[in-house]
């Protein structure tokens, strides 16, 4: 089903993201967490694209093995960083002949090794010249694109961040899903920003629970960051041990969740890290995704 289609239901959609593993037994760990994260009843799974297209071959293997073993919506990611036109039209047609319908459109990471990295030639310079070519090329597919509450990294003027949103809106995309955050001020403020630069389409709250005290460090080390509310910090220079961190990871989350719905927020998407533990807790906490439907 195509995304735009879903996100007209009145109930909020409730995705999932899941990257490709780079080992059989990471494959099979991944088998395992995606069976236990079906009976949720997601709305959609997207999978990640590696920097520079470095998991192509394994994000298009993923996308295939969850669409025929599942029959979930399935959203792959397209970064146009070191993407030809060509290529990506080869990818698309390749998705679209095997009835994928979806498509989260990214400019991507350039590749690590190349710091005066430039664009091909036929490529794309930002994400909204690849969703201008996806509409234009592939006009039934459903187009997805990333939104920033806390900031885009290589845009620091707030105002021209939110012009580049506004291009890739008018280029085509029918929804924005958010990179993850803390406080849902963060978002909220966000949504109205959207308002005011005439963007009209859906809005989904990119949520992921904190594990361990490494995966807090981490977050902190991303290009994008993460701001992390001093409330959370107390909590969590309070704990133990990482056990305890998961615990706080969840309250927290199931927090920003519930008042996410409570506010009507048209969908939450969760960054899994491949793991269904977190997620699971917090949709049998708040009654999802039954709730969500008025069951």
């Amino acid at each position: 089903m195509l995304m735009k289609q879903i996100l007209d239901r009145q109930q909020p959609s409730l995705s999932f993201e899941f990257f490709p593993p780079q080992t059989p037994a990471g494959w099979q760990a991944l088998e395992q967490e995606i069976a236990a994260l079906v009976p949720l009843q997601p709305t959609s799974v997207s999978i990640t694209y590696g920097a520079g297209g470095s998991t192509r071959d394994q994000t298009h293997k993923l996308v295939l093995r969850i669409q025929r073993q599942t029959g979930i919506t399935v959203v792959p990611h397209q970064t146009c960083v070191a993407a030809s036109r060509q290529e990506v039209r080869e990818i698309l047609t390749r998705y679209q002949n095997e009835g994928i319908e979806n498509l989260l459109a990214l400019r991507g990471d350039p590749p690590r090794d190349q710091p005066n990295w430039q664009p091909p030639a036929d490529g794309f310079v930002r994400a909204a010249d690849l969703v201008r070519f996806v509409r234009q090329e592939f006009p039934t597919m459903s187009i997805g694109v990333a939104g920033f509450p806390e900031g885009h990294p290589a845009t620091p003027n707030r105002l021209l961040e939110m012009e580049y949103l506004r291009q890739k809106v008018a280029a085509g995309a029918d929804y924005i899903v958010t990179q993850l955050f803390f406080d849902n001020r963060d978002f909220y403020d966000f949504c109205e920003r959207c308002e005011l630069a005439g963007i009209r389409v859906p809005v989904l709250a990119g949520i992921m629970p904190l594990r361990s005290r490494k995966s807090m460090e981490r977050l902190a080390e991303l290009a994008a960051g993460a701001r992390f509310p001093a409330a959370l910090l107390r909590r969590l220079a309070a704990a133990a041990d990482d056990g305890e961190v998961e615990r706080i990871g969840i309250d927290w989350a199931t927090a920003q969740v519930a008042d996410l719905l409570g506010q009507g927020v048209r969908g939450v998407h969760f960054y899994t890290l491949n793991s269904a533990a977190a997620t699971r807790e917090i949709f049998r906490r708040l009654g999802l995704p039954a709730a969500c439907q008025g069951e």
